[in-house]
């Protein structure tokens, strides 16, 4: 059978075209359930052209599914990659996702590279797209010299950018020294190359800031070009300088010298050609000069353009079709016009297409015997070839399969087996490119399981479609059939549809469809059924809608929405304004039917739509407002409402009582709401209490009471402008005591001592108690025994103490509130427990596992829990590592703790110190506090690996030898068996050369090394050993003396005579240019270094201004050179392990950028760590700049 089941065609009502949709989905989700054997299947995996940031670590992803649970393999540029043996590369456990770890040590450039993953089981063999891994670059700018630039007002021109090619591309803007965005125009833009087009200039083009910025998204960096000046000289500047030496009649004329027709910048001549691929975004770009302006049209001949698809950019100079595809291939025409002519471009384009899929192979699972096939169509242009894999081998060397034959895009299989499981693979590929899918065939005899949970409910409403689903799976492949109720027939399809999928359509259901419903799957292997249940609702209905209203600015307008729906839904009616949210503004009130719209605007006109939601359906209805000028008036004035008044009691009954009140003038702004208050003259005379809020447009409000209170009420108006002056205040009303309607709550019982139980509770507040002669009921009892409650009455307290009940005892609790008139409803019953006392019974059976040298697991049993008498907190281990005589004279034995909650019977001992004797206890814990210590248990921690040699020191260098001294390590964490030695020279330009291995006895602390060369600076590096393996290694470095006959010859040339005599004449000369110079200032001579400075500064040594944000220093190209990098030794020839060894080159390549919300970019250093011993050659990348930059897309 075929995994992949397509519906059987029929014709459908047009209503119910979005359901095969739906139910096309729930067929491509049908899947092996994974408890089944089944191939792997990638479920993951990094993209095929995969570029990473090279100060990053590199994840290339690859996940599968399988049964069993894949392994899985790598190949590298098409060989076997070798994980184990590159200390650098992980592989992420459960999965095939490798790590690759260059933040401590190597470079990215080393892994560039093709990568392909494999996921292998028993089945067959999945495998992953060519992944193509490459480090993004951002390489600097070519330094070079730009001449400024002089032209007439008028002319054309274009301003190279020329950006440095970097992966991915840059991104190209053009900004002033002060980092603004240069303002483009029709008359000025920037083309898709990053130049910087003019049609034509004019004398505010005149700066001398013109800068290119490229900026490198992957890595953040931003690298700008030399500025470039422009300056534009108008035609009246030219003729004021001629008129010198020429006549009237050779001025320059304006008008015949400036204006002229169209010609095109870029593209050159009268055609060019376009290609580009199927699903890429097609850009075409023209370019006109001319004066005035030329305006850019695009037609494509033969033909229009598509309509939901195109877009202009650049001011019409760029036609955009996105989503391209073969039927865009053509001739496109742009035209440049302006009123002295028009000129013409044909672009012709051709649009290619890497592989696409028309089908692509599905998934197989068949049962012994039966057939199928994989099919794989691809298109594209050219026309991909299709190419089959089995396991990952090409089909033609792969082991021979009698029931497979293949036939072109078609592989077909008869009477299969379960040796014919394997997973197949098709590529599609042409030169632009190719695609790669895998789909198994998995042979499998299985009975038929229902997927779909069981007692689904499903709710439809009336006279709409039902969907009941029945996932199911099997091999072979299960019949389905659907029965209703208990003892139903088979649903018959001139009623019902019956999807392939399994699931049951009811076309129109109605309310006699609810019911249980049963799906039953077979096949020859057995059965299986599943009941789901349907309920049909009432549908939602608007029965008042809003009505089309006219209203006067300021006025008051009320839409009515009253809505019927099925009693068990609840429905949430939500307002609308032109089909957006409501204006949050407090004119706008909506309670369970209106809409109410107080001091109407005239932006208040527009469409006013009422919906109601339910879970299952939703209904709306709109109307149209329309606000039109007030009839003309004398200018009101406006001000807070004045005080409600003749406030009036009425319908008094015991809990309840009718408020009402006449509205006082609302002063020209209507009143949009009342504030009802109440004051309790029995019991806080004077304070007045906020008791409800009712509509502007009401008078009345039903007031709810609480007995045993002397009421007073008075009313306050508010509109947009504020809030009245309180009304006067209301009758007393006084309601009748009644007995308590809640009780106390926060009802709790814990001991605070071994031999009672203290009962606390939240007393009830004035309002609570409803009468006079408020108390409290307390009533307690033993969980489990069959003691009567105990009851004691108690007044104005919180807590209640029981004394002399038994150690940690379940009570069972309850506080009831009465007054003089009755009691409160019976309070509900609370559990407690009486107080708790130290346990008596220590942990037994304490057992010690030795993990390794720094870790070990404890085990104990645990204490009977009548022995904790306590709420058990738990375990508690004490451990301590036992001292020689000498030092525990010196010092006090330290212990260690560690807590397990709960009932936990083990914990692992982290942090142990190798090579090491320890004794440990354990105790359990309650809320009293700890028990009894169990028997101490000792253990020894095996050796581990010592740490670094204490210090290392250079001393009596000679020409040709040198001798360490060193301290053993602080924490051997073991017996040391040696010390190993390794050394190399550093040449004068600090590369290292070969390294020399040298191993010393563990009793050394001195070494002498011969026979080295003379002047010259080595490097040591050296590390201590145990049985466990090398320790943490310490650095040095020292140089050997130079010979000293060879040093007797050399002379010092600070001493000479003849220098110190040539070294005056030189300061003579000095002195007197000095003077020279300071006499020619004085006669009114001018050096304009300053001005010149200004007008030619590198644009990359620029201050940067604190208070406007913007660049700091910012170096040029050399300064991005590599910085060798060598230790220095100290002057004690000393070497202290924290001693860090960075450099500018380190923390640029560390810069972690980000964008401000203003569109300031920001980059900041960060620190990287010295690196092994044969360091290589660092990057000729460009570092992140120092400098912040403003962000621009």
């Amino acid at each position: 059978m075929q995994l992949e089941i397509m519906p059987r065609k029929k014709r459908l009502p047009a209503g119910r075209a979005p359901l095969l949709l739906l139910l096309c989905q729930l067929v491509r989700a049908l899947d092996v359930p994974l408890d089944l054997v089944q191939p792997p299947t990638i479920t993951q995996q990094s993209p095929k052209d995969y570029i990473i940031d090279p100060r990053e670590n590199i994840v290339i992803q690859c996940e599968a599914k399988g049964k069993p649970p894949p392994s899985f393999s790598w190949t590298r540029n098409g060989t076997h990659f070798d994980i184990e043996k590159d200390p650098l590369v992980t592989m992420k456990p459960g999965s095939g996702t490798l790590m690759i770890n260059i933040m401590s040590e190597g470079k990215a450039e080393t892994y560039e590279g093709v990568y392909q993953c494999t996921a292998r089981n028993e089945r067959g063999a999945a495998i992953s797209n060519n992944i193509v891994v490459r480090p993004s670059r951002s390489p600097l700018w070519t330094k070079e010299k730009l001449e400024p630039i002089t032209l007439r007002n008028g002319q054309s021109l274009i301003l190279p950018c020329r950006p440095p090619l970097g992966l991915p591309p840059p991104i190209i803007f053009w900004m002033d020294n002060s980092f603004q965005r240069l303002p483009q125009s029709e008359r000025v833009s920037q083309g898709l190359n990053g130049d910087l087009y003019f049609s034509n200039v004019l004398p505010e083009d005149t700066r001398e800031d013109y800068i290119c910025y490229a900026r490198f998204n992957h890595t953040q960096t931003i690298q700008q070009k030399q500025p470039i000046s422009v300056k534009v000289i108008s035609v009246d500047e030219l003729n004021d300088t001629i008129a010198a030496n020429l006549n009237d009649s050779e001025f320059y004329s304006a008008k015949s010298n400036r204006e002229r027709p169209p010609t095109f910048l870029t593209p050159e001549g009268n055609a060019s050609h376009k290609e580009e691929l199927r699903g890429n975004v097609l850009s075409l770009e023209c370019i006109a000069e001319g004066l005035p302006t030329p305006i850019i049209y695009w037609i494509k001949e033969d033909g229009t353009l598509p309509i939901n698809r195109t877009f202009y950019k650049n001011f019409k100079k760029t036609l955009q079709i996105i989503q391209v595809s073969e039927a865009d291939s053509g001739n496109y025409q742009c035209i440049a016009k302006n009123p002295l002519g028009a000129i013409y471009h044909t672009i012709s384009v051709t649009v290619k297409a890497a592989p696409y899929w028309i089908m692509a192979p599905q998934n197989l699972v068949l049962s012994p015997g039966e057939d199928g096939r994989l099919i794989c169509r691809a298109n594209g242009n050219p026309k991909p070839r299709i190419s089959w894999l089995s396991n990952g081998v090409p089909i033609e060397i792969a082991p021979d399969d009698p029931s497979r034959n293949i036939d072109g895009d078609t592989i077909i299989f008869s009477n299969v087996q379960e040796r014919s499981s394997a997973v197949y693979q098709c590529n599609a590929s042409n030169e632009y490119g190719y695609l790669l899918a895998n789909a198994f065939v998995n042979v499998l005899a299985e009975p038929p399981r229902i997927l779909t949970s069981a007692n689904t409910l499903y709710q439809v409403i009336a006279d709409r479609p039902a969907l009941l689903d029945c996932a199911f799976f099997g091999s072979p492949l299960p019949t389905v059939e659907w029965f209703k109720g208990a003892k139903g027939s088979a649903l018959r399809e001139d009623i019902y549809v019956l999807h392939e999928n399994g699931t049951l359509e009811i076309p129109v259901a109605q309310k006699d469809s609810t019911g249980t419903y049963t799906c039953v799957a077979r096949n020859k292997l057995g059965m299986a059924k599943n009941e789901v249940h349907l309920e049909i609702k009432d549908a939602t209905r608007i029965i008042k809608q809003p009505e089309y209203a006219v209203v006067q600015r300021g006025g008051t307008v009320s839409f009515e929405c009253k809505v019927k729906h099925d009693h068990t839904l609840i429905p949430t009616i939500t307002w609308l304004k032109d089909n957006g949210e409501l204006p949050n503004d407090g004119r706008f009130t909506v309670d369970k039917d209106h809409l109410v719209v107080a001091d109407v605007w005239d932006d208040d006109g527009g469409t006013y739509t009422c919906v109601a939601n339910t879970t299952l359906d939703n209904v709306s209805a709109s109307a149209v407002l329309s606000v039109v000028a007030p009839t003309p008036t004398p200018a009101p004035t406006y001000d807070v409402p004045n005080p409600p008044f003749d406030l009036e009691l009425t319908d008094q009954l015991d809990k309840s009582v009718q408020l009402s009140w006449t509205p006082g003038n609302d002063n020209n702004s209507p009143i949009t709401k009342f504030i009802i208050e109440y004051e309790d003259a029995m019991h806080e005379a004077g304070l007045w209490h906020h008791q409800t809020e009712v509509s502007g447009m009401q008078t009345t409000a039903h007031l709810k009471l609480s007995p045993y209170v002397n009421y007073s009420f008075r009313v306050m108006a508010v509109n947009s402008l504020g809030r009245s002056l309180p009304s006067e205040a209301s009758e007393q009303y006084l309601t009748k005591a009644a007995e308590p309607d809640t009780n106390p709550t926060a009802v709790e019982g814990l001991g605070s001592e071994p031999d009672n139980l203290v009962i606390t509770w939240k007393p009830l507040n004035g309002f609570e108690s409803n009468g006079p002669g408020l108390q409290y009921k307390v009533s307690w009892r033993q969980k489990d025994g069959d003691d009567e409650w105990t009851s004691v009455v108690v007044a104005n307290v919180s807590k209640y103490i029981v004394s002399g009940t038994p150690t940690f005892v379940p009570y069972l609790i309850k506080v009831q509130a009465l007054n003089d008139v009755g009691f409160a409803p019976e309070p509900a019953v609370v559990m407690g427990h009486s107080g708790e006392d130290l346990p008596m019974v220590a942990p037994g059976n304490v057992r010690v596992n030795v993990v390794n040298s720094t870790l070990a697991e404890v085990h104990w049993d645990p204490v009977p829990l009548k022995s904790i008498r306590g709420h058990l907190q738990g375990y508690r281990i004490y451990y301590w590592k036992a001292q020689s005589s000498s030092k525990r004279n010196r010092r006090h034995l330290e212990k260690k703790i560690l807590t397990f909650q709960g009932s936990k019977t083990h914990g692992m001992l982290p942090g142990l110190e190798p090579f090491s004797h320890y004794t440990l206890n354990v105790r359990v814990v309650n809320g009293k506090g700890e028990g009894p210590a169990s028997p101490d248990r000792v253990f020894n921690t095996p050796e581990g690996v010592p740490s670094a040699p204490s210090s290392l020191k250079i001393v009596n260098p000679t020409p040709d030898s040198l001798t360490l001294e060193w301290d053993p390590p602080s924490r051997p964490n073991g017996i040391l068996t040696e010390y190993t030695l390794k050394y190399q020279p550093i040449n004068s330009t600090h590369e290292l050369g070969p390294l020399v291995d040298l191993k010393i006895p563990a009793n050394k602390t001195r070494w002498t090394l011969k026979n080295l060369n003379f002047s010259t600076r080595y490097k040591f590096y050296f590390y201590a050993q145990t049985a466990a393996g090398s320790g943490s290694q310490i650095t040095e470095e020292a140089v050997t003396n130079v010979d000293e006959a060879m040093a007797s010859r050399q002379v010092d040339i600070a001493t000479q005579g003849w220098f110190i005599g040539l070294m005056c004449a030189v300061a003579l000369l000095i002195l007197i240019l000095l003077i020279v110079c300071f006499i020619r200032r004085n006669k009114g001579g001018k050096y304009p270094v300053k001005e010149k400075e200004d007008a030619h500064a590198d644009p990359e040594i620029q201050p940067m201004k604190e208070d406007d944000g913007t660049f700091g220093e910012y170096s040029d190209a050399e300064d991005h050179k590599p910085l060798k990098k060598g230790s220095r030794t100290p002057s004690d020839r000393t070497v202290k392990k924290e001693d860090s060894d960075d450099s500018l080159v380190d923390y640029g390549e560390g810069v972690n950028g980000q964008f401000n919300e203003d569109g300031s970019f920001i980059g900041q250093y960060s620190g990287k760590k010295e690196k092994e011993p044969a360091e290589g050659n660092e990057s000729s990348e460009a570092p992140s700049p120092v400098n912040a930059m403003n962000s621009f897309v």
